[in-house]
């Protein structure tokens, strides 16, 4: 898991990669985040561990397979994630947008116990 944890890193997609860019150094309200994060039998895009939020940066696939994205969520929430997700072409086209969601949430969220 954590070898395709580390190829994933390298072959980010556009979207994940600006996301990142954004994201990584504690550039979002001082919070630390971890890109291709196995957890459990699921690598996530980007966590913020202490705050347990993981986000997700979907491309039309999601689109089709629903249903895995539902087993996986279900997975993730009973270890007490939060998911928030984003289209690629929300992050591409309105990053700023997009961060502001995620810098609302991180901040709404209670510390992890």
């Amino acid at each position: 898991m954590h070898q395709l944890a580390k190829i994933l890193r390298k072959n980010m997609t556009d979207a994940e990669r600006v996301l990142w860019q954004r994201l990584r150094n504690r550039q979002l309200g001082g919070f630390i985040f971890r890109r291709q994060k196995p957890i459990g039998p699921y690598i996530v895009d980007f966590v913020c561990l202490e705050k347990k939020i993981i986000i997700e940066v979907d491309g039309g696939q999601h689109a089709l397979n629903t249903s895995a994205d539902t087993i996986r969520g279900d997975y993730l929430n009973k270890k007490g994630y939060k998911i928030l997700r984003f289209w690629n072409h929300d992050v591409l086209r309105d990053t700023d947008s997009v961060l502001e969601w995620i810098h609302k949430d991180l901040n709404e969220k209670a510390p992890s116990p």
